[in-house]
Parts: structure tokens; sequence; C-alpha cells
């Protein structure tokens, strides 16, 4: 009897390990990570950057467990309350990552960042970046080498806050698939995205940033 109730125990073990195994599991028949237009709050959900983001990346699932949404909007929020600008003398905030991107699955390297900062100003055109930088009209400037971009934007929220100028700064990796877009266009595109998304959440009024794929400016 006790050599039979033992036995009897010993499998019941086996089918509780079988079914912890089974359910801690993540292939349940659903692909891993998020979509181009899900993922990071769905800043890339309009077509042109949903096919850009895809093709940057090299993928069509993505994860996104790096990003720090709440931190990077909520610095942005406290320099407008404190009115952090080069007059007042405050130190600058440092850019935190709105959205960083990684590869669902793969373990590839290739890493796409959304990084937002509050900056003293709008920059002027400089002419030292040579053809080393295309210029686009959106915001209050905005450029973008072959993997990396800046739009630069005004934000007036509601009172009591201040005018701040935000900077959405993307970094994105080299290579991706092979394609006839322009590389500068390409990563323009979804750092607009992301600033556009960025000046919605804070409620930002005279942005002046462009829908869609920025148009070169010609400077």
């Amino acid at each position: 009897m006790a050599a039979s109730r033992a036995r009897t125990g010993f499998a019941l073990a086996l089918l509780g390990l079988s079914a912890v195994a089974c359910s801690s599991g993540s292939d349940d028949g659903s692909p891993a990570g998020a979509t181009a237009s899900e993922v990071c709050g769905g800043f890339a959900k309009d077509a042109p950057s949903t096919a850009v983001l895809k093709a940057v990346m090299d993928t069509d699932r993505f994860s996104s467990r790096l990003s720090e949404p709440e931190k990077a909007i909520e610095s942005l929020r406290a320099a407008a309350r404190e009115g952090r600008s080069s007059e007042t003398g405050k130190p600058r905030a440092q850019a935190v990552p709105y959205c960083w991107l990684l590869p669902a699955e793969g373990g590839g390297e290739a890493s796409l960042r959304v990084l937002l900062s509050p900056e003293s100003g709008i920059p002027e055109h400089d002419p030292r970046f040579g053809d080393g930088v295309t210029y686009f009209s959106s915001g209050g400037r905005a450029y973008a080498s072959d993997n990396s971009a800046s739009v630069f934007f005004t934000c007036r929220m509601k009172a009591p806050a201040h005018e701040i100028v935000v900077r959405a700064g993307l970094e994105a990796p080299t290579g991706g698939k092979p394609g006839g877009d322009d590389p500068r266009v390409r990563v323009i595109t979804l750092a607009n995205a992301a600033a556009r998304d960025v000046a919605a959440e804070l409620g930002c009024e005279g942005s002046g940033l462009s829908s869609g794929v920025p148009p070169k400016s010609g400077e």
C-alpha cells in the first residue's frame, strides 16, 4: 500500500513539473514582441513610418523593454514647470530613451533609440556639417545623417508651464533592409513621427511639426 502511494505521488509530481514547464514557455502560438505599428505607444503607426521602421530594423517584431517613456515625458514636463533654459542658468536635463527597440527574436545587436531632451533653443543652420547632414522642414529645425536624426520643436503647454524646446533624437542601426530609399529620409521620418507623438502627449501648441515624411528644406 505504501509503495503504491509512493508511486502515485511520484507520478503526480512528474505531471506537476511537466505542467510548469509547459506553462512557463513563451511558445503559446503567438509571435513574440510587438508590431511596428504597436510598439512604443504606436508612434510609427502611420503607413510610411511603419514601413520605414521595419526596413531600418530588418524585422517585423520588436522588443521595447529598455524604453522609459514615462520618465522621458516627465523630464520634459519638469523642464516646462521649472522653465529650464539657458536664460535661467539651470542645468539641462539628460536625454532619456523614450523608445529603445531591439528585435523581438534572433538576438541581433541592431537597436534603435529615440531620445528626448529639453534644449536651450532651436539651433541655427550649421554650415560646418556640410554634406554630412540633410536638412528637412519640420518643427524649428530638423536634420539627419545616414544613421541619426534630430527634430527640434517648440512646445507651449497650458499655463503655468513655460515654453520649452524639445529635441527628439534618433539613433538607428547601420545596414537594415536594402532598398532604394534615402537612408536620411528613413531616419528623419521616424524621428519626426516620434516628435509628433510626444507633442501630442504633452499637449504642445505651435510645434510646427510636419505630418508624414518631412520634405527636404534645401538648406
